[in-house]
């Protein structure tokens, strides 16, 4: 089971369906078909996550291979393990928003403020747009 996020470049989403419907169009144009080079911050973001993850889990992370494979354009998909949700998928939030990027939640249809205490965190469902 995983645990997921999606983080975007962009003017941050006035409320969570907003952020849904950002969302779903992003990962549409971005991460169903043609795949594109990651925007120079999403690198940047993903190098810093990649950092931050290993400190946190003593380079356990270095097992689920680069962050970039799930990176496109302005967008990065983020799969983490559920038992590590919580922490991972904070520091993920917290790090979006130093860089100036969105974070939102598929699995709870909601914008991941880098402050938040996200409890309750369920394994994917799959819930991909399509």
């Amino acid at each position: 089971m995983s645990y997921d996020l999606a983080v975007w470049e962009g003017t941050p989403p006035a409320d969570d369906v907003d952020g849904g419907v950002v969302y779903e169009r992003l990962y549409q144009e971005f991460m169903e078909d043609e795949e594109f080079p990651p925007t120079p911050r999403i690198r940047v973001y993903a190098v810093a996550l990649t950092e931050r993850w290993a400190e946190m889990t003593g380079g356990a992370t270095s097992e689920w291979g680069s962050l970039l494979d799930d990176a496109s354009g302005p967008m990065i998909y983020l799969t983490m393990p559920y038992g590590r949700s919580r922490e991972l998928s904070a520091e993920a939030a917290r790090l979006a928003a130093e860089h100036g990027l969105v974070c939102y939640d598929p699995q709870w249809e909601h914008l991941r403020p880098a402050d938040e205490k996200h409890e309750g965190a369920r394994p994917s469902t799959g819930h991909k747009p399509g």
